[in-house]
């Protein structure tokens, strides 16, 4: 064995290299003509079933909307159903030929299989799914204080996305119809104060190249990457017990415009959806000089963020029905029931979408 790991050694690189030389003309070639192809082909979703989760807030409200204006059916999936209702009567007066509206929390598999199965019952098919919740975080791994949440993040952002999809499966074959999937830059791009979210991103983003290559022609998958997007955190600040905290502004992109280009790539077929373009530079970086990355991390985000930030006791809503948590959770929750009980927060939105 470790004879022919050695030989392998010596032979598979340049080889391999040789290979991709020869091919890569004639794959490009074929990638720009199917991408012509799709543009001018685009997929008329009119009449189409379409189920979108997180879809009370965020990304997931303006991908309804989307789909709206392309008069497709519309099934809104979200825990949050009275904000959904709003969302409804927008959707439809910008166009939706029907829109249903189920409340679910997707990290429950027998909630994802009623809601996939009413789908069927009401409209007989589904041709697109679009798994659209997520939970997101800002705080160093060791500022945790406690596991207590870490098996709910994943819950959330990657069992949310996997169950549905499971459910689905067997109609969306039979429509050769398509999975959306809104992961994250942090999918392959990590930056600290995210370590748990990135990694649930990354396993998201492996799970479906991996059913991509399984289910072959049959469903196609688009894998949506988003960066930064318009947040209150986002622009710089955010709230603590012991007051308002700032925060680096990033550049970031509108989530109206964010929707606008997932949908659209859906619809044409793409195996890839990037937002904003400017983000692919940093693939070359982390391929071919990952410590540039590293070293750039350590100055805008660890430098900034020397100081260890007081505990935050409140969950905030931020882009794509996502949520930011910081840790401890023991305290998070003393705080959020103590917030329930006054009026002025009791129809406040916390769960997550």
């Amino acid at each position: 064995m470790e004879l022919m790991n050695f030989v392998l050694n010596l032979v598979v690189p340049p080889a391999g290299m040789i290979i991709l030389a020869f091919a890569w003309p004639s794959l490009a070639f074929l990638t720009a003509c199917d991408w012509v192809l799709h543009t001018i082909y685009s997929e008329k979703m009119e009449g189409k079933v379409v189920i979108i989760t997180g879809a009370s807030s965020g990304i997931g409200e303006q991908i309804a909307y989307q789909y709206a204006k392309r008069r497709a059916n519309l099934v809104l999936v979200a825990r949050r159903e009275e904000r959904l209702r709003s969302i409804r009567d927008k959707a439809r007066s910008m166009g939706a030929r029907n829109v249903s509206i189920m409340a679910a929390d997707v990290v429950k598999e027998e909630e994802c299989k009623r809601f996939i199965d009413d789908t069927i019952s009401q409209y007989g098919q589904l041709d697109h799914l679009v798994n659209n919740t997520g939970f997101g975080h800002s705080f160093l791994f060791e500022e945790a204080g406690d596991t207590s949440g870490f098996a709910h993040m994943m819950d959330i952002n990657f069992w949310g996305s996997v169950y549905p999809t499971f459910f689905a499966l067997p109609h969306l074959r039979r429509r050769n119809g398509r999975v959306v999937v809104n992961a994250s830059v942090e999918g392959w791009l990590p930056m600290p104060r995210m370590s748990l979210y990135s990694a649930a991103k990354a396993a998201v983003i492996n799970f479906y190249e991996t059913l991509r290559v399984e289910v072959g022609d049959a469903v196609g998958i688009t894998i949506a990457t988003p960066g930064w997007i318009e947040s209150e955190l986002t622009r710089g600040r955010f709230m603590t017990e012991e007051g308002e905290v700032h925060v680096t502004p990033f550049p970031v992109a509108y989530t109206e415009e964010c929707a606008r280009i997932i949908v659209s790539g859906a619809c044409r077929g793409q195996r890839y959806v990037r937002f904003p373009m400017w983000y692919n530079v940093f693939f070359l970086y982390k391929v071919f000089a990952p410590e540039v990355l590293e070293w750039t991390y350590r100055l805008l985000f660890l430098s900034h963020f020397g100081k260890k930030q007081p505990p935050l006791t409140k969950i905030m809503d931020i882009s794509g029905g996502k949520k930011l948590l910081v840790y401890p959770t023991s305290v998070v929750q003393q705080h959020q029931q103590q917030q329930s009980l006054s009026p002025r927060h009791q129809k406040s939105e916390r769960s997550p979408a």
